[in-house]
C-alpha cells in the first residue's frame, strides 16, 4: 500500500489505458460483460463535454489505482439537480487507503458545487467490503431497488 495520499483528478484522454483495466475489474467484480462497443462509447462519453456523464480518478504512486463515474439529473423532489454516483472501482491490490473515500469526496465536493440536494449510489447487498466504508460517510436509506 501506498504511503501517498490519495491523489483525486479527472479522467484525460490519455487514461484510457489505465482505465480500462479497472473498468473491466469493475465490470468483472460484478458479473456484467459489456461489449467492448458499450466500453468504447463510455469512454466517448466520459471525454466529451456534452454529456453531464463525470469521470475521476485517483492515484497512488503516480499510477491510476481507482475510477469514479458520476452524473447529474433533474429531481422532482429538489430544486437543484440530483447526483448518481454510477461507478465506483479501487484496485484490490490498495484498498483501505483511502482512495474510495477520497473518490466520494471527490463527487460530493463537484455536487456541492453544482447545489445537487442529494449524491446517491446502489451496491450489492453482499459487497461487505464498500458497505464498511459507506455505512461512515453515507446514510443507509430504506428503500429497495428494481429495474427491467
Amino acid at each position: 500500500m501506498s504511503a501517498d495520499k490519495p491523489v483525486v483528478r479527472p479522467l484525460q484522454p490519455a487514461d484510457k489505458a489505465a482505465w480500462s483495466p479497472l473498468w473491466q475489474g469493475y465490470l468483472t467484480f460484478y458479473e456484467e460483460p459489456l461489449p467492448d462497443a458499450i466500453t468504447d462509447r463510455t469512454w466517448a462519453r466520459l471525454m466529451d463535454p456534452q454529456f453531464d456523464l463525470h469521470g475521476i480518478g485517483v492515484e497512488a504512486d503516480g499510477r491510476l489505482v481507482g475510477i469514479c463515474h458520476y452524473l447529474f439529473h433533474p429531481s422532482t423532489w429538489s430544486e437543484g439537480p440530483y447526483c448518481y454516483l454510477e461507478d465506483l472501482f479501487v484496485s484490490p491490490d490498495i484498498r483501505g487507503g483511502g482512495y474510495g473515500r477520497a473518490l466520494i469526496e471527490s463527487v460530493y465536493a463537484a455536487a456541492d458545487v453544482r447545489g445537487a440536494g442529494r449524491v446517491y449510489w446502489a451496491t450489492q447487498e453482499t459487497n461487505d467490503t464498500a458497505r464498511r466504508l459507506y455505512d461512515r460517510i453515507a446514510n443507509l436509506t430504506p428503500f429497495v431497488q428494481y429495474a427491467r
